[in-house]
């Protein structure tokens, strides 16, 4: 049985969230998608980037008809195919998709000030244009949410190795949880297969990481899955900053999906 937990969240109770970790432990992520809809009722989304594990959680939310609803950040410089991938997979699972974009005023005074390729003139302003055009709606997509779902796996690079399957999202602070969090990219790709679940033709075309269409590029034999994110910027940089990750003592990092299998579109 689950234990509520109320109406009140965060700072986290640490013997808690250590005591729902002991409880999922070896749990299938369906599973956790029910239990995280007990214990968070009514206040759970799923924030979907349209990757190949946001779209096999959308496919366990709908055949199990739980009541979880799904978002995605459109930046307004998506690839077409997101947006085909979009009405595809509202059309199979019966579903709408709530859809959060930058605010116009933000977009053009940023526009207006730098141009229309602020992102390639240095880090900082790639990076405000991310805050502009992603952590800005991601806030409003959250906002009085106790909980929210990823697409996150431990196998998708060495920063994600100790993702648990429920945690503390202490950059939005709400509860985090990851129910494909001990999946490798091989059990991403049967579930797609054995469950016909619709997935983005550009994976399928040298494309891992999907980002904004202006900022990414297909991948060679041999180079990184993030390799043609930002391709500009050096390795350390290629991050937008939806996966902070705050530890106990307030230190920041960048969780980074640079592993093998990381098909991604954060």
């Amino acid at each position: 049985m689950s234990t509520s937990v109320g109406t009140a969240y965060g700072p986290p109770d640490p013997l808690q969230l250590a005591a729902w970790q002991r409880q999922l432990a070896g749990a299938v992520p369906a599973a956790v998608l029910a239990w995280a809809v007990e214990v968070f009722a009514g206040r759970l989304v799923l924030g979907s980037a349209l990757g190949a594990e946001d779209q096999v959680l959308v496919q366990m939310i709908a055949s199990a008809e739980l009541s979880i609803p799904v978002f995605t950040l459109d930046t307004g410089r998506l690839f077409p195919e997101c947006h085909d991938l979009m009405a595809q997979t509202e059309a199979r699972y019966g579903i709408r998709i709530q859809v959060f974009c930058p605010e116009a005023a933000a977009v053009e005074a940023l526009v207006a000030e730098h141009g229309p390729t602020v992102f390639r003139q240095s880090v900082a302003l790639r990076q405000r244009c991310c805050a502009v055009r992603k952590l800005q709606p991601l806030r409003r997509a959250l906002a009085g949410k106790a909980a929210w779902v990823c697409g996150l796996r431990g196998t998708q690079s060495v920063t994600r190795a100790e993702v648990q399957v429920v945690e503390w999202d202490g950059a939005n602070g709400l509860y985090r949880i990851c129910p494909l969090a001990h999946w490798t990219e091989a059990d991403v790709w049967s579930y797609i297969r054995t469950q016909q679940v619709p997935y983005n033709p550009l994976h399928d075309r040298g494309y891992p990481s999907l980002g904004c269409a202006c900022c990414t590029r297909p991948i060679v034999a041999g180079e990184g899955v993030r390799a043609g994110r930002w391709w500009w910027e050096a390795p350390e940089h290629k991050e937008c900053g939806l996966h902070l990750r705050v530890g106990a003592a307030g230190a920041v990092t960048l969780a980074r999906r640079s592993g093998p299998g990381a098909s991604v579109s954060e």
